[in-house]
């Protein structure tokens, strides 16, 4: 039905200083598709929450006010407060193994090491909600995939080079793109023609 309500959050860790972070690419992605369609996020305790309408339906947009590992505690809040089915919850979030710029859309699955994710997981109890991960690739030493903690922590937790911004200014645009279809015409339309 047109008229099921929707809800679609970005993950990101709060304050300034993580603002522009890799790891901020789902908050920041929420934040454009607000201002694409003049909704406003006004600041509660564990999220910045505003209300509109997005391909004739009713959307809730929000960005978590939480530390990434802690994401579940806001997204669990939002989805009890909105008696939303799960079905219902976009999860947006960056992925370290999708090359950078590229979008991955699937209606359920696992956490992939993502933190954010195993606590949204960890919270509702289910995988049983879709996700929308924008591609932050993974740092390379030596020509080999970096897989040490520490290292893939400073890397997400920094701003993009100047040549990455663009692809990944790019890859936003195209994510907000993904949303607007997805609650136009569903979710499989928006996978057929934004998965890589």
């Amino acid at each position: 039905m047109a008229s099921e309500k929707w809800v679609v959050v970005g993950l990101g860790n709060p304050g300034p200083e993580y603002a522009e972070t890799r790891h901020n690419a789902g908050s920041r992605c929420v934040a454009r598709l607000a201002r694409r369609h003049g909704v406003d996020l006004r600041p509660h305790r564990l999220y910045s929450l505003g209300r509109g309408q997005i391909g004739g339906r009713e959307v809730v947009l929000a960005r978590s006010r939480v530390f990434m590992n802690e994401s579940g505690r806001a997204v669990a809040a939002l989805v009890r407060q909105e008696s939303v089915p799960t079905s219902h919850l976009l999860v947006v979030c960056d992925d370290l193994d999708l090359p950078l710029g590229k979008l991955r859309l699937r209606p359920r699955g696992g956490h992939g090491g993502h933190n954010g994710l195993r606590s949204v997981i960890a919270h509702l109890g289910s995988d049983d909600f879709p996700r929308l991960r924008i591609g932050i690739g993974r740092p390379v030493r030596d020509g080999r995939p970096v897989t040490d903690p520490d290292l893939v922590a400073q890397y997400v937790l920094a701003v993009p080079t100047s040549q990455e911004r663009p692809l990944l200014e790019e890859a936003l645009e195209l994510a907000c793109d993904a949303i607007e279809l997805l609650l136009a015409e569903g979710l499989e339309a928006a996978m057929n023609r934004y998965n890589p």
